[in-house]
């Protein structure tokens, strides 16, 4: 048990993380992965942290053990109101989530993409903030993620700023991806009670005064910003990256940080994972080879001790890189390496890979699904781990990959820059090869190196040590969350005296 007062001086914090997603509950993306591990690194600490989502209708009360919290809770919505009910359970048996039940938003097939989403998330927002007047638990921190729980801000800031309830609550708003918005129409202000205050005005985002952008929000009046690499955090004040926002996150900057996520380390864990052929760790690595093979056999590969295989588990997306690796596959398949690609995407690059595969029988194997049993299987026999990302904010396919003594191939961006350090033969420091340029044959450049390093085993075994041996812990990301929390509180502050 860590101890919150001891590391930072201060006492132990009531913490509400809204959002969209948490495992097992509900998943669409990574966002369901952080939640939760998030929340129990926080417990683990002393703090008192608990999740609030939407009980989407795929959710079972009964296999999850969901019990009724609060029967009937009348949410403003527009001019009138939306009844729902909250319903509570237990991830783990450690951390209190809690259930927006309201069938006529939520018991559709998906958690996102429905003409009214911007209602849906507006009403699922306002009523995590109205339970709180009914479960007699009142947080310091309100932790909203992404824009579908970015209006939270400007509540505490409009709606809330009277409430003294609220007079010493901080928001923190944390954004995965700058490239999903939230951006609507005016009809959104009505639904969220603020159509009086108007659209936002910004000198240089003209867009703002014409829509409704949650993302925009979260940022202008937020206590605190966070995004989910420190590289990511950079990347966003620029142009290239700040998806017509840097201009307002250059203004905010002092106020945005930058922190890694971990990954559960218990599940991610070569010494236990029951989903590989032969269990390991970095004191019996020898002991990898035997996935290599049994990877090579599931895949239809030649079985070859000695040849470097390649692994992806990703998106199929130019944004993944997949633009850079089309154009340079067949060159690198030429140095008689193997290939192992998992994922699904767009359906161009499911038609290259395919092809792909066919040309290459014993040397590519291509498997467009998501598996995440199959993922395990390619993480602990790859040798090479390959992210030719154009950007990449977060880093849990790098950190799993490394915990499994894959080494990795990146392109120096977002997490990728914090997580991958170019390995230098002269200092022998580092844990994979990386590239900086957005271009196929510095990607090529850097697998080749990656290629020719790998038949020395001892300067391998190096590479592989010191990425396993690196700390992926939710622990250490909580620690750096806990900081951030305490200046949002000190920020609040300011603001209120």
């Amino acid at each position: 048990m860590y101890s919150c007062c001891a590391c930072y001086g201060g006492g132990a914090m009531k913490i509400l993380m809204i959002c969209t997603e948490a495992s097992p509950f509900a998943k669409a993306g990574g966002l369901a992965d952080v939640t939760g591990p998030l929340a129990k690194a926080l417990r683990r600490l002393g703090h008192d942290a608990r999740l609030v989502i939407p009980r989407y209708g795929f959710i079972d009360p009964e296999h999850f053990g969901l019990t009724l919290a609060i029967e009937s809770l009348d949410v403003p919505y527009e001019e009138t109101t939306h009844t729902v009910r909250i319903m509570e359970a237990r991830l783990d048996g450690q951390v209190p989530v809690y259930f927006v039940d309201c069938a006529k938003l939520f018991h559709r097939e998906d958690i996102y993409g429905y003409a009214d989403d911007g209602e849906r998330f507006v009403c699922f927002s306002r009523a995590a903030i109205e339970m709180l007047k009914h479960i007699h638990w009142q947080p310091d921190i309100l932790h909203c993620y992404d824009w579908h729980t970015g209006i939270i801000p400007n509540w505490l800031k409009t709606l809330y700023k009277g409430d003294r309830a609220f007079a010493s609550t901080a928001a923190l708003f944390t954004i995965h991806d700058l490239q999903d918005q939230g951006i609507f129409g005016w009809r959104v202000l009505q639904v969220a009670g603020v159509a009086q205050h108007g659209f936002i005005y910004h000198p240089q985002i003209s867009e703002l005064d014409r829509v409704v952008d949650l993302t925009a929000r979260g940022i202008i009046f937020a206590d605190a910003i966070t995004t989910i690499s420190e590289r990511y955090a950079q990347e966003i004040l620029t142009p290239e990256y700040g998806e017509k926002l840097d201009p307002l996150l250059r203004e905010r900057q002092d106020r945005l940080f930058g922190i890694t996520n971990g990954i559960d380390q218990d599940v991610f864990n070569p010494a236990s994972d029951p989903h590989i052929a032969r269990l390991y760790d970095v004191s019996t690595l020898s002991w990898r080879i035997v996935n290599k093979t049994a990877l090579q056999r599931e895949a239809h590969l030649r079985v070859d001790e000695t040849v470097p295989l390649i692994g992806m588990v990703s998106r199929l997306a130019a944004h993944r890189g997949f633009d850079l690796l089309a154009e340079t596959i067949d060159h690198i398949l030429r140095l008689g390496i193997q290939f192992v690609l998992v994922g699904t995407g767009d359906q161009h690059y499911h038609e290259i890979f395919t092809r792909v595969a066919r040309s290459y029988p014993q040397q590519a194997a291509v498997f467009l699904t998501v598996n995440a049993d199959l993922a395990q299987k390619v993480y602990a026999g790859s040798d090479i781990f390959v992210m030719p990302c154009r950007a990449k904010p977060g880093g849990v396919s790098p950190m799993i990959a490394m915990r499994y003594g894959a080494v990795p191939v990146a392109r120096e961006t977002g997490a990728l820059a914090d997580l991958v350090k170019d390995w230098d033969p002269a200092t022998r420091t580092g844990n994979g090869f990386v590239f900086k340029e957005d271009d196929r044959w510095a990607l090529f450049a850097a697998v080749v190196r990656a290629i020719e390093t790998y038949r020395y085993k001892d300067i391998w075994r190096a590479i592989q040590v010191a990425g396993m041996s690196a700390d992926y812990s939710w622990e250490r990301s909580a620690q750096k969350y806990v900081e951030v929390y305490q200046k949002a509180l000190a920020f609040k502050k300011e603001t209120t005296t």
